[in-house]
């Protein structure tokens, strides 16, 4: 734990980047009405899958409407 301590200050930003980004998707993927695939896959994408599954939703996922 004494080797995490001086890094905490680095690794808060980046949690609640990481937090804000899978709510800020599922929020998005939850007003939408259609979507590239099933939305429950999106859920476990997005839920599972840290930094990439939110980004994998922006950028395959949403569809124009």
């Amino acid at each position: 734990m004494e080797t995490l301590r001086p890094m905490i200050p680095y690794l808060v930003p980046v949690l609640l980047l990481a937090l804000g980004l899978v709510l800020f998707a599922l929020r998005d993927l939850s007003r939408r009405d259609q979507v590239n695939g099933p939305k429950w896959l999106w859920v476990l994408i997005i839920v599972l899958i840290q930094f990439i599954g939110p980004m994998l939703y922006f950028v395959v996922g949403r569809r124009d409407e």
